[in-house]
Order: structure tokens, then C-alpha cells, then sequence
């Protein structure tokens, strides 16, 4: 039968602090070793899919259809290049933001938008000729189904056109903004 006892000889507790220093250093080269070989891991968000959306990136001015300026929006890379950070202002205190990543496990392309006046939009889509076309439901202020989808469109001057529709009651597409994003210009 094996005694309960604490150890009480002196042999017998340094014999026990080194094992326990032993074993504390044997965790501790263990976990800088692991954190080691992930920084020397190359990015995991460097494929030309993850890359699809950085035409977007940048500080920009964004008009209407009418010309005129609708509000400004900042996008950032984030998290090691695997995520694209929205945010949107306007003058008169509408705010929205949304977090962008492409997921390879899917090969998908997803956004989670939500906004000051309460909207949460998910869309999820990919790269179509050239232009991102993000797509996604939910339910209309009536309590009906409701579908929408952006399409960014790189255009050949650097500016971006962002097209987004939604559908109506009777499922008709209609066109809910027309942007034109500018790249914001150093005074």
C-alpha cells in the first residue's frame, strides 16, 4: 500500500521541485518551439483567392448616382492579410462596418456588414468576371423575405462602382444604392 504522506525529508523535496522545475522547463521550450514554427509559417491568406478583393482597399470618397458625396469609407487589411476591414461614415451620423474574409475551406467569399440604423447583412459570394458579387437573405420591415447582393466593380481610372440591389415585395430587383468609390486625395 503506498504511503499518503507528504514528502518529509529534505531528499525528498528537492527531489520534487526538480522535477517540477524540470517538467516547467520542458512545457516552456515546448510552447516557444510551437510559437516558433508559427511565425516562420507563411501567411495563410496569400492565394490569388484570398487577394480577389484588395482592389478595394484604400480611403475613399463615396458619391451617389447623383455626383454628389454620400459619405467616406476606410478599407483596411487586417489579421495578416486574411481579413478586410470596413468602415463607413456619413455626414449626417449613418455609420456601418463589416468584417470581409475569404473562406477556403468553402472557397467562398463572406461579409457580415451591420449598421447604426440596426441592419445585419450576411452575404456570402465570390469573384464573376472580374467584379465581387456578395449575395444574401433576410427578412423585409414587413416580415417578408427579402434578398440582396453588391457587386464592386474595379473600374479602369482606380475608382471602384459598388451596385447594391435588393428585392421587393413581388421579388423584383431593385437597385437600393449606386456608388462610385474615389480614392480619397492628400490636401
Amino acid at each position: 500500500m503506498e504511503s499518503t504522506r507528504p514528502c518529509a525529508s529534505s531528499a525528498c523535496r528537492t527531489a520534487s521541485k526538480w522535477r517540477v522545475n524540470h517538467l516547467l522547463a520542458a512545457l516552456f521550450a515546448a510552447f516557444s518551439s510551437t510559437s516558433t514554427v508559427y511565425a516562420q509559417q507563411p501567411s495563410p491568406c496569400t492565394s490569388a483567392a484570398h487577394r480577389a478583393f484588395d482592389f478595394w482597399l484604400g480611403e475613399w470618397q463615396v458619391h451617389g448616382a447623383n455626383g454628389k458625396q454620400a459619405g467616406t469609407n476606410a478599407i483596411t487589411s487586417a489579421h495578416g492579410g486574411c481579413v478586410l476591414r470596413e468602415s463607413y461614415r456619413t455626414p449626417g451620423n449613418y455609420s456601418g462596418e463589416s468584417i470581409n474574409i475569404y473562406d477556403a475551406s468553402r472557397k467562398v467569399w463572406h461579409q457580415t456588414w451591420a449598421d447604426s440604423s440596426g441592419l445585419l447583412l450576411t452575404l456570402e459570394g465570390g469573384l464573376q468576371d472580374g467584379r465581387m458579387v456578395l449575395e444574401g437573405g433576410g427578412i423585409a420591415p414587413g416580415g417578408g423575405v427579402i434578398k440582396h447582393r453588391i457587386t464592386w466593380t474595379p473600374n479602369a481610372d482606380g475608382s471602384v462602382r459598388q451596385h447594391w440591389e435588393s428585392t421587393d415585395a413581388g421579388g423584383k430587383w431593385t437597385t437600393a444604392f449606386d456608388g462610385k468609390y474615389r480614392r480619397k486625395t492628400t490636401p
